[in-house]
């Protein structure tokens, strides 16, 4: 016969087991609460204040009119002021700007040739959906002098004029990975050596603190660049993945993001007491990863408390590093702010991590 009291009896053990693990009782609010507030307020697939660049090489009035039509659109934000169509595409390669105006000497006379494109819109194809949002400023909101209509805009697409979306999704994928399995294998890793009682050996060990996680850290290092060479491999074959850049490019900053994510799992092991607190630990950090770093949603299109939170995370980073030398062919010096800050994440994670951890049986 089953027995409910028994049963009860075992429910109740698990409630008190399940309030003692503070760790686990935050998961179970915090995971929902997360997901409903990304998801209402974050998420946007209506992108707004794209970064943009104007090259006006007419400079009369005319000229003036459509900046100031572009500034109040809402869509972009005009940062930069360039003095060529090859500095545009420059900021473009850089991933400084997601869309560019270019405004030729001619633009008054162009403007009286019915049919005749006066300007050009130079966009960031990488990103499909912020592709879409710059392509509706082709049609400006005021008429010019000239014409009954709206001055006509050329569109430029760069990087990905036939929008396949696994031109933009695949690049990202190397960082969802790296994140999901990085941070997860060395999360877990110490937390197992305590569980299973290992760590005892290392106690009459003359082995430092930073010398044992480097030790733990160094062969995930070379599972997260076996990953990274089947991604690309995989891409190149089966889609047609354009690697613009450099392998020696793709592969040094893919390194730093890889160190950045074993620093962070080392600092996750230093706080989850078991190895389903440490997984639980690496869900909460990959969620708001793939949800505020670009892979997904486009970055432009989020508050901007968002996206102070979306600059913590270090995958925000390595999206747009990735993207920009697989998809635009930039190089590392256009991306050096980029890899500055993962430096300095590094430093932080693996600084926490090293205070935080004793060898200890416990």
């Amino acid at each position: 016969m089953i027995s409910l009291q028994r049963i009860f009896a075992v429910v109740r053990k698990e409630l008190i087991q399940l309030r003692r693990d503070r760790l686990t009782f935050g998961m179970i609010v915090g995971i929902p609460a997360a997901q409903l507030l990304l998801f209402g307020y974050a998420i946007n697939m209506d992108p707004r204040n794209l970064d943009a660049a104007v090259a006006d090489l007419s400079a009369s009035a005319a000229s003036r009119e459509i900046v100031m039509d572009l500034s109040q659109s809402q869509v972009v934000n005009l940062r930069y002021q360039a003095g060529s169509a090859a500095e545009l595409e420059a900021l473009l390669r850089q991933g400084r700007i997601s869309v560019g105006l270019f405004i030729p000497a001619d633009y008054e006379r162009r403007l009286q040739q019915p049919g005749r494109a006066a300007a050009q819109l130079l966009i960031d194809g990488s990103d499909t959906v912020v592709q879409g949002a710059a392509a509706s400023l082709a049609k400006p909101a005021r008429t010019s002098p000239y014409e009954d209509q709206p001055p006509r805009l050329e569109i430029r697409t760069y990087y990905n004029p036939e929008r396949r979306s696994a031109v933009n999704t695949v690049p990202g994928l190397i960082g969802v990975i790296l994140t999901m399995t990085m941070v997860l294998f060395t999360g877990v890793a110490i937390v197992r050596e305590r569980e299973r009682g290992n760590l005892e050996l290392l106690i009459a060990t003359p082995v430092r603190t930073l010398e044992l996680m480097l030790a733990k850290i160094i062969p995930y290092v070379a599972i997260g660049l076996i990953q990274v060479t089947l991604v690309l491999v995989l891409g190149v074959l089966l889609f047609q993945i354009p690697i613009r850049g450099t392998l020696l490019d793709v592969y040094l900053l893919t390194l730093v993001f890889i160190i950045a994510n074993l620093a962070l799992g080392l600092a996750i092991s230093t706080v989850a007491q078991n190895q389903f607190q440490a997984m639980q630990m690496t869900f909460f950090i990959l969620l708001p990863s793939i949800l505020l770093s670009g892979f997904i949603f486009p970055f432009a299109g989020m508050p901007k408390a968002a996206q102070w939170l979306a600059e913590i995370l270090p995958m925000t980073h390595f999206m747009r590093m990735i993207r920009g030398v697989v998809l635009r062919g930039a190089d590392l010096q256009d991306l050096s702010g980029e890899l500055a800050i993962l430096g300095v994440f590094i430093l932080i994670a693996l600084t926490l991590a090293v205070r935080r951890f004793t060898k200890r049986l416990d």
